[in-house]
């Protein structure tokens, strides 16, 4: 395609929080090959303070996909879809990147009316009919961060990230503070556990987490804190009933700006394969996510082997998730997390040469 300098650009990827996470990249390599250029990013709305918290984003488009999906069945919702499409038209984007690949996203950029619109050539449900460019996977890699970068260098950039800029709010700073104080954590060194998913089969064994959140504790001498949602209380409930150690709830209890600070301040995270383990990513702190089936070359984190735990990573190919019952979640053990574990924190403690 003809290599434009754009200026009006927007980034379609609406959900869910650890792919939102994943794509944060983008915005850094768009904002230095496009340094003048407006940047905004359509999400849907539970996922939209993640990034509020983005540096180099200017402008955040709210999906509303729980009432504009009723569409067809309720007249306002309709009234507000057709308004959301005017709305989208009007702002006269020159460049939009669908990282996403549905048919819903691909018609959101086709409705855009801009004459740049570029997608994965893998797209599904018939995505790519509605794309300009369609890019395909890059020859030397299957992570989605250097898929994402392909895609944009088929914009014209030049300027390439693979790693995000996210901020802590002080707000949410002060309030985690707080709330790790009332449990009895005042200025401690803490490890993170996210015991829960969306997903049963990206849930590594409770009783693996608490033989973890023991050792963290006698043998790192590390203050351990569970955080997930409100849905994922029992399996928090769960843990820390059944711990041999202490172990502090946030089930709950935590916004998302929150949970970046919680993140952020933590002096390791162990997390299924779920949003907050790749926000802990992300942000650079000591991090471990265990993969059952979902292959950890496409969505790991970026360049650190030692940062995941799977049977079998070198051997997934390009699958997005391997059928194969030797890679279930169950089968992987407590000491290969261990062993990960020790060399992240190792690696953070390693002054530089």
């Amino acid at each position: 395609m003809k290599i434009t300098n754009y200026t009006n650009i927007l980034i379609i990827k609406p959900s869910a929080l650890g792919d939102v996470a994943l794509a944060l990249p983008v915005i850094s390599t768009l904002r230095a090959s496009f340094p003048n250029a407006r940047i905004s990013w359509l999400v849907r709305a539970e996922f939209a303070p993640l990034l509020r918290c983005a540096q180099g984003l200017d402008e955040i488009i709210i999906f509303d996909r729980k009432f504009l999906g009723r569409w067809y069945a309720n007249p306002a919702a309709f009234k507000a879809l057709r308004g959301f499409l005017k709305t989208l038209r009007s702002r006269k984007f020159d460049l939009v990147l669908d990282l996403q690949g549905l048919l819903r996203t691909a018609f959101f950029s086709l409705r855009t009316g801009c004459k740049d619109r570029l997608g994965m050539s893998i797209a599904r449900e018939c995505a790519t009919l509605f794309y300009t460019n369609r890019v395909s996977p890059p020859d030397d890699s299957n992570h989605l961060i250097d898929y994402y970068n392909k895609i944009a260098a088929a914009a014209g950039a030049v300027k390439f990230s693979t790693a995000a800029a996210l901020a802590t709010l002080q707000s949410a700073v002060k309030s985690v503070s707080e709330k790790l104080a009332a449990l009895g954590l005042a200025g401690g060194k803490y490890a993170v556990l996210v015991p829960g998913s969306a997903q049963d089969y990206k849930c590594w064994p409770g009783e693996r987490f608490a033989n973890i959140a023991e050792r963290l504790t006698k043998e790192k001498g590390l203050a351990v804190v569970a955080v997930g949602t409100a849905s994922e209380k029992p399996i928090i409930d769960r843990l820390v009933k059944n711990a041999r150690t202490p172990i502090l709830s946030l089930a709950g209890k935590t916004d998302i700006p929150e949970l970046v600070a919680l993140l952020k301040g933590a002096s390791l995270v162990l997390s299924n394969d779920t949003g907050p383990g790749h926000i802990a990513a992300v942000l650079n702190s000591p991090t471990v996510i265990v993969f059952g089936p979902t292959n950890p070359s496409r969505v790991g984190p970026y360049g650190k082997p030692d940062a995941f735990a799977a049977i079998e990573p070198e051997k997934r190919g390009r699958a997005v998730e391997s059928k194969n019952p030797a890679h279930s979640i169950m089968n992987v053990p407590a000491e290969l997390v261990w062993e990960k574990i020790t060399a992240v924190l190792n690696a953070r403690e390693k002054p530089p040469l």
